[in-house]
């Protein structure tokens, strides 16, 4: 069982950074990889970046594609979000998914969620 905590949300003025931080405890050697997810209000939830533990190998929404970067310590089992030239459209609250295998060829299959942080982008 891995218990995902998100952290560093905030608010920020569009064309600004925030870095969101997501510390994995509990069982992680059970944690085949890690993602972001966002839901903004009125919206479903929907993918933002993920990483492989092991491999360090990344995916990433188009939509985020070049602004955003996810990064891991394995040592500190934690990941990252940098999130760079910030949009208005960023806006939502960020979660941080434990998945414990894959679905099709890339996708990760996610098991256990944090709580979220907001992350709100200003015009």
């Amino acid at each position: 069982q891995v218990h995902p905590v998100e952290s560093g949300g905030g608010l920020v003025q569009a064309g600004g950074s925030l870095r969101l931080s997501c510390l994995a405890s509990g069982r992680t050697s059970s944690s085949y990889g890690m993602g972001w997810f966002r839901q903004a209000p009125g919206k479903e939830r929907e993918f933002v970046a993920q990483i492989s533990w092991s491999s360090g190998n990344t995916l990433y929404a188009d939509s985020v594609k070049g602004r955003f970067t996810i990064s891991r310590d394995n040592a500190k089992n934690t990941v990252y979000l940098q999130m760079n030239s910030l949009k208005p459209e960023d806006t939502a609250v960020y979660y941080c998914g434990a998945a414990a295998g894959q679905l099709g060829s890339t996708a990760f299959r996610y098991r256990y969620w944090g709580q979220g942080t907001q992350v709100t982008v200003s015009s």
